[in-house]
């Protein structure tokens, strides 16, 4: 792997037209790799707008990029050396840094002068993606070690780290936007949405429900504290943080959700059928198609209304690759699916466009289409 941190890349910008709604598509990436804006739990722009993250696997691992003087800026190369989490990119509320996982710790990087540092370092554990707080001040993320689940929580000035262990593996902690003493999360499979404090006392599930419904990509809806999740691919429905009341805002395929932060519109993609990105109204229930992904969404267990059992599993086994794929791997035969082939919309800083990839060029992509009704 070249060693490259500070290394500017040519603009590999285009400009296009969505065919179904004429929204102007801003192509940022046109490398022969895979090429993913960060998940769709956290903003890919700096505050101020300008810049652009992204992750690509074009110098052989996994690597942070940035799009500089957005939309049609050099590339410039920000990490280099051991390959870190495709997924795990936050950037601070400030917009100085951006911190994310590396094998077992979590690091960050100075946008400014691209030093980094390590906050901490769980050696040999499995870390997922990691998430800061409102302030800026804590850090938590996924994580397994000891072959125990659970989430490590922390200052993001290295002090005060802890464990909370959990019975099942957890994905996408997340703190109340409100209320930063709390912590969302998944556990995998059902029952699915969680809570605990950030001390680790308080845990509780917040909804029980079993291997039929399958609830899938919970999060706060904005600043309203509310939660937003969908239980595929029937309905969009938020429940109240407190009452633990479920309302149905609209039923339809939703897919991967992301809210604006006043909590009053909700972004999706859609898959079987992928009838395109939409921006839902949540008062109303009423979306508008923003633009069309064209990705190749794959995953088999996306074509049913249930988590995976441990059949899907061996199925996915008995393909043509003889194993189950991990979840950044090429190849369709998974039951989740290559992540990098799903468009995982969020909105930009300004809520006027929204970022996706794509790989219907035949390589991941990212992509950031205006809004044509903004």
């Amino acid at each position: 792997m070249n060693q490259a941190k500070g290394r500017r890349l040519r603009s590999e910008y285009s400009l296009h037209r969505d065919r179904a709604t004429g929204a102007r598509i801003h192509q940022l990436t046109s490398s022969p790799s895979i090429n993913h804006a960060t998940y769709f739990l956290q903003n890919s722009f700096t505050p101020d707008g300008r810049t652009m993250l992204f992750v690509s696997n074009r110098e052989g691992g996994w690597q942070l990029f940035a799009v500089t003087e957005f939309p049609g800026g050099d590339i410039l190369q920000l990490t280099d050396g051991a390959c870190l989490h495709p997924f795990s990119p936050a950037i601070d509320p400030a917009g100085e840094r951006v911190f994310f996982v590396r094998g077992g710790g979590i690091w960050w990087l100075s946008l400014a002068t691209l030093e980094e540092r390590c906050v901490v370092d769980y050696g040999t554990a499995s870390m997922g993606e990691c998430s800061l707080d409102a302030s800026g001040l804590w850090l938590v993320a996924a994580c397994k070690r000891d072959n125990t689940a659970g989430l490590a929580v922390g200052r993001t000035d290295g002090a005060d780290w802890h464990w909370i262990p959990f019975q099942r593996t957890v994905i996408h902690p997340q703190f109340h936007p409100a209320e930063p003493e709390w912590i969302l999360f998944a556990g995998d499979p059902a029952p699915r949405m969680h809570r605990v404090r950030r001390d680790g006392t308080g845990l509780e599930c917040l909804y029980r429900h079993d291997n039929d419904e399958f609830v899938v990509h919970e999060t706060f809806l904005g600043v309203t504290g509310q939660l937003i999740y969908t239980v595929w691919p029937r309905e969009l429905r938020v429940m109240d943080w407190r009452t633990r009341e479920h309302r149905t805002i609209a039923s339809f395929n939703a897919w991967h959700i992301t809210p604006n932060r006043a909590g009053t519109q909700v972004l999706c993609d859609t898959n079987h059928p992928d009838e395109g990105i939409f921006l839902v109204d949540v008062a109303t229930g009423k979306r508008r198609l923003v633009c069309l992904p064209e990705s190749s969404n794959a995953g088999t267990q996306w074509r049913r209304s249930r988590y995976a059992l441990a059949e899907d599993f061996a199925a996915a086994r008995s393909g043509a690759h003889g194993r189950v794929l991990s979840w950044m791997e090429a190849g369709t035969d998974t039951v989740y699916g290559p992540q990098w082939t799903h468009p995982h919309p969020s909105f930009s800083r300004d809520e006027r466009s929204v970022v996706f990839t794509s790989d219907r060029t035949g390589h991941a992509q990212v992509y950031v289409a205006e809004i044509p009704f903004a």
